[in-house]
């Protein structure tokens, strides 16, 4: 806890932002952290939306909101709880102890929020805010630079646009039992298949095949995209090894 004592210096506030319900639940007068977890999470992701707008100019609505998404789960807050030292001060039932709650995910991440929450009401947003960007700065960088954020699809349809081709098309099928429904996708771009991908809904297999299309490079507009660049230069061509012009000499293969 020593990364939060610098920020909060209301000893009931920091209780009561360690007291899992269960705990509340066995010993009288003592109030669970639910409240403060909920405030917490409300000025959690203002602090990070603000902080992501400031740092991240022309970054579209959609990217914003995926990096805030990423930074503010469960998965990415429980581990800097963890590395925080909020598993060791929880207060927690005898029941969620013997079952390993100080381990569990959910309850840390609750617990950092409730801490959050706790720092807000005692120093206000100011103070909020230090503590969120101390804790956070790691993952708020790793999300922000993460390729793998943004609509893969919409990233494919506005690079077929720039290439001049139609937008891209999808075919989706399916397998599996109806309460395991697999898809696959197939992804096509300019008359030529560019990727394929899966997932348990059409949505994700789309947006997989989207994104295998884009690591790819879009093979079949290479040539395309090569003489666009040429057309740009004014005509002006690379000459290969043997004298010829462009990649397939003058007329091409």
């Amino acid at each position: 806890m020593e990364t939060v004592a610098p920020y909060l210096g209301d000893q009931g506030l920091l209780r009561l932002a360690l007291t899992h319900r269960s705990y509340s639940a066995e010993v009288p007068g003592e109030e669970p952290n639910e409240r403060l977890e909920l405030l917490g999470d409300a000025v959690l992701g203002l602090v990070v939306a603000e902080h992501l707008y400031r740092s991240l100019p022309g970054v579209p609505e959609g990217d914003l909101a995926r990096i805030r998404a990423a930074v503010v789960s469960s998965e990415a807050l429980a581990p800097i709880a963890r590395a925080a030292g909020v598993g060791e001060a929880l207060l927690l039932g005898r029941g969620e102890e013997r079952s390993g709650g100080r381990s569990k995910a959910s309850i840390l991440a609750d617990a950092l929020e409730a801490l959050i929450g706790a720092c807000f009401l005692d120093g206000g947003i100011e103070r909020a805010r230090a503590l969120v960007l101390d804790l956070l700065a790691e993952a708020i960088s790793a999300a922000s630079s993460a390729v793998e954020l943004g609509d893969a699809k919409n990233r494919l349809q506005e690079l077929s646009a720039r290439l001049g081709l139609d937008p891209p098309c999808y075919e989706v099928s399916e397998s599996g039992p109806d309460h395991a429904k697999r898809y696959t996708a197939v992804a096509s771009v300019g008359g030529a298949v560019a990727g394929r991908g899966s997932g348990r809904s059409k949505k994700q297999a789309e947006r997989a095949a989207a994104a295998d299309a884009l690591a790819s490079g879009l093979p079949p507009c290479r040539a395309w995209e090569g003489q666009g660049a040429t057309e740009g230069r004014e005509g002006a061509s690379r000459p290969s090894g043997d004298g010829r012009t462009g990649p397939e000499g003058p007329g091409g293969a």
